[in-house]
């Protein structure tokens, strides 16, 4: 039951955050309520967004009667997409449902922790949807497909400013909730706890997303890196660990310079020749 906390079913009003009902003479809502009203009219815009994704484009895509893009160039541009339209729009329904409870919207967070972490394919596959929706462009056929899926339905900015939404609301989620806790009025008990719970895993999934982004290339760089390397004898590269620094010095005596690849295991140590990198030495 997404509706419930710890402390048992949802009252009226919590901590003194009564809100005057909307359409009422009363004053308009404290901070705390356009805070919550920011949370959920942001996520039905959101969920609004990543539908025209999935139904104006994608849709559009799969209807279409010839072929307008390989299956592969339609995996990389959309990703994981869907999964995340669906998990918006439950979302969305749960938090319309919270009556501009503050702790009520907090749960919804708290309850789904689990599911964010879809966003991490989302977030890892981007690069390769940026690489995807600049090949479909130097097409004449499918740029014109696209233009005409964004005019039908009245977009005024192109496809890829929307794939960037996911990314970005992700990673802004424990911001908003932080902006909730920082207007509570009490400060303290359970209400306050569960607020501050769905802070640290809303932060905990930022965070994981960001490591796992920041590891996502940090391995592709890695398997360039291999494939550019020439007279290394040694085993493959990632036998090593992580790569966690790369850089270049210059050896004083003959002055040549050196690019140099940190790994978790060892110091390589290179000369660039071209866009190649020509093995010189290694520091276990």
């Amino acid at each position: 039951n997404n509706n419930a906390t710890p402390g048992g079913g949802w009252p009226g009003a919590r901590g003194g955050h009564a809100l005057a009902p909307f359409g009422s003479p009363a004053a308009e809502p404290s901070y705390l309520g356009r805070v919550v009203l920011e949370i959920v009219e942001s996520e039905r815009t959101y969920a609004r967004d990543l539908r025209s994704i999935v139904e104006g484009y994608l849709g559009k895509i799969i209807d279409a009667e010839e072929p307008v893009l390989r299956p592969e160039q339609v995996s990389a541009l959309f990703g994981n997409i869907e999964d995340i339209y669906e998990l918006s729009s439950t979302l969305l329904q749960n938090l319309e449902s919270c009556a501009s409870d503050p702790v009520a919207v907090a749960v919804c967070f708290v309850t789904r922790s689990q599911e964010f972490a879809i966003y991490t394919q989302y977030c890892n596959n981007y690069p390769s949807s940026v690489a995807a929706l600049a090949e479909c462009m130097r097409s004449k056929a499918q740029a014109r497909f696209l233009r005409e899926c964004q005019e039908r339905l009245r977009h005024a900015l192109p496809l890829g400013a929307y794939l960037l939404k996911p990314v970005q609301r992700i990673l802004k989620y424990h911001l908003l909730l932080q902006e909730i806790a920082k207007h509570f009025e009490h400060k303290s008990g359970d209400d306050y706890e569960v607020v501050l719970e769905a802070i640290d895993t809303m932060t905990c999934v930022a965070w994981y997303i960001n490591d796992m982004k920041r590891k996502h290339e940090h391995a592709i760089r890695q398997q360039e890196i291999q494939s550019l390397l020439l007279g290394w004898k040694g085993p493959d590269l990632t036998s090593y660990g992580e790569l966690v620094l790369e850089g270049t010095f210059r050896v004083q005596r003959v002055r040549h310079e050196r690019a140099v690849f940190l790994f978790d295991k060892t110091l390589l140590i290179t000369k660039r020749r071209g866009d190649h990198y020509v093995y010189k030495s290694h520091i276990p």
